[in-house]
């Protein structure tokens, strides 16, 4: 068994309350989100609100889970009062970290005593720079495309040079684990810029980049034969087959990508690194273990794995192939919890759309439930049980775990189309 030396962190994705509950009981040592315009997912209908602030804080706190505030945009001279003003609520609240890439928003947090990270829009490659940067900064997280040797030379030189943050601990390393690879280095993209006026660098990205393309010769109208119309838009980061060997290397926080991302795909990611990173310090990290992890990440949201990405020395991208999910099931929303009833462990579910039948997976999501998945479900329909509920009908559910009124309610099924 490896000595667990307690700085390992798996910090998930929270972009509404319900993936915030999904990931702290899916076993997150720490969540990160964003709030306003000044985060890299600013275009996000959930975003959290500065007033949204203390409730995260003291959810989190209360269940020893840490918490970052992403404030990573490129920020212009009008950005100033609102960025001050969120890290003065931070600091008020008791947030652990803000995640900044701009100097202006790394230097006012660090002048009231508000912890930074460095986030990967830095784009830090070399042990120099994370050198620069520990005058501000516990944490660095490096660029997605460093290799591992890279980043073992970088954690090696932290402790030979017994390299200190402003709070006087070690300079920590913080990698992504998992989810959305962008075309452009550390994600500095200025596609939708140029052709939306739209700053992926202000978290207005327009995703150019996921689109198919065709490539001409405009002189003599020449096609070029390209067998993956999407060329720029690469798989997503897939690194549960190799944790341990990124855990080896030293790094303190692993990372999981998906602010953008509904509960039930949060659930999962978080469970499944959570699950590899214990079986790694318990000596159980198996082939076989992997398979079946690999197994359940395909089962939500994705676009193809790439199983490495640069960390392993990959000298190119591996591209989706195909535009959106990719991912095996499909969550079908069909209604409501209408009350939920705890001595019987009974759910009640107003349908409102498609149906659901005898046997199959239901998803219930919701601020404080998170995501709860029931396998083979049995409904009953006027205290009746029923081969299917339809539309209109008031179905009652077994469901071990609680769930709330207003919870939305889906039913899994397997992807119609997977390319």
């Amino acid at each position: 068994m490896k000595e667990v030396h307690g700085r390992i962190e798996i910090m998930a994705p929270a972009g509404s309350f319900d993936s915030l509950t999904a990931a702290i009981k899916a076993g997150a040592n720490s969540v990160y989100f964003g709030i306003e315009q000044l985060n890299m997912r600013a275009k996000a209908a959930n975003n959290f609100t500065i007033d949204d602030l203390t409730t995260i804080v003291s959810q989190c706190q209360a269940v020893g889970v840490k918490t970052y505030l992403a404030l990573n945009t490129v920020m212009y001279t009008h950005d100033m009062a609102l960025m001050k003003k969120i890290c003065d609520k931070a600091k008020e609240v008791g947030l652990t970290a803000i995640i900044a890439a701009d100097l202006a928003a790394i230097t006012y947090a660090k002048s009231i005593g508000l912890e930074v990270h460095i986030s990967t829009q830095q784009n830090v490659t070399n042990y120099e720079t994370v050198e620069f940067f520990s005058a501000y900064a516990d944490v660095i997280v490096l660029a997605r495309e460093v290799t591992l040797k890279q980043v073992q030379e970088i954690h090696d030189l932290i402790i030979a040079n017994d390299l200190r943050g402003p709070k006087g601990d070690l300079i920590q390393i913080e990698l992504f684990a998992h989810g959305a690879l962008c075309v452009a280095i550390s994600g500095n993209c200025y596609m939708s810029l140029a052709t939306d006026n739209s700053s992926a660098n202000r978290g207005a990205c327009r995703q150019n980049c996921r689109r198919a393309y065709r490539v001409i010769d405009d002189e003599t109208g020449v096609e070029l034969k390209i067998e993956n119309k999407f060329v720029m838009s690469p798989k997503d980061l897939c690194t549960i087959g190799f944790i341990d060997q990124i855990l080896d290397t030293g790094v303190s926080v692993l990372k999981l990508e998906g602010r953008g991302r509904s509960p039930d795909y949060v659930r999962t990611v978080t469970q499944c690194y959570r699950e590899a990173v214990d079986a790694y310090y318990e000596g159980t990290y198996t082939k076989e273990k992997i398979v079946a992890w690999t197994t359940e990440l395909e089962k939500v949201y994705n676009r193809g794995f790439w199983h490495g990405g640069y960390y392993l020395g990959k000298t190119m991208a591996e591209w989706s192939g195909a535009y959106g999910s990719q991912s095996t099931q499909e969550n079908i929303f069909i209604g409501r919890v209408s009350h939920y009833y705890d001595d019987k462990h009974v759910a009640e579910v107003t349908m409102e759309t498609e149906t659901l039948e005898k046997g199959q997976t239901v998803l219930f999501t919701g601020p404080t439930t998170g995501a709860v998945t029931i396998e083979h479900a049995e409904p009953w329909v006027n205290d009746a049980p029923v081969d299917m509920a339809k539309k209109g009908d008031v179905l009652s559910v077994v469901v071990s775990e609680r769930v709330r009124a207003n919870d939305k309610v889906f039913v899994v099924v397997p992807r119609k189309s997977v390319q």
